[in-house]
């Protein structure tokens, strides 16, 4: 089965809606639905709004949309929830503590979810990403964002040039 590809703002060809269950149903343009479809992000973390697929069960590529913002608010909003309820990347506010500059280190920190600890295991797992954002990865393979170094606080900072 081939792609179709969401290219108008004004209307997408497929329609999304939940079932009883909770799980995302796409209708296409053909009436053909597919239950228990999900969307999944190209590139979560470099071009979180470009480029996502939506896929059903067996991972197969149902509908490409090259871009949440040309779809109509409606379906962009079932695509959005569905994304948050399964994505979890705590983004680092602060960095309170170090244990040590060299690895592995035991990181505390403040995130947009709450206070937190980890072991960074190697230099290797702190990752930098467009426009001053990094990716850190702990020791379990959980994955915190820096959404831009330079905004954090003057100490967060410090800590950080010493990792990078």
């Amino acid at each position: 089965m081939s792609a179709t590809h969401v290219e108008s703002m004004a209307a997408a060809p497929f329609q999304l809606e939940r079932e009883a269950h909770g799980r995302l149903v796409l209708i296409t343009a053909e009436g053909t639905r597919h239950e228990g479809v999900m969307p999944v992000r190209a590139f979560p973390i470099a071009a979180a709004q470009e480029g996502l697929s939506i896929v059903d069960g067996d991972g197969r590529e149902i509908v490409w949309v090259p871009s949440l913002g040309g779809l109509p608010a409606d379906l962009r909003g079932l695509i959005e929830a569905e994304l948050a309820s399964r994505e979890f990347t705590p983004v680092i506010e602060r960095i309170v503590e170090v244990s040590t500059f060299s690895t592995p280190s035991v990181w505390q920190v403040q995130t947009d979810r709450g206070a937190t600890r980890f072991v960074l295991k190697a230099e290797e797992d702190i990752r930098r990403l467009p426009d001053g954002a990094l990716w850190i990865s702990d020791s379990h393979g959980i994955a915190f964002l820096v959404r831009d170094r330079r905004a954090l606080d003057r100490r967060s900072r410090r800590v950080l040039e010493r990792f990078l």
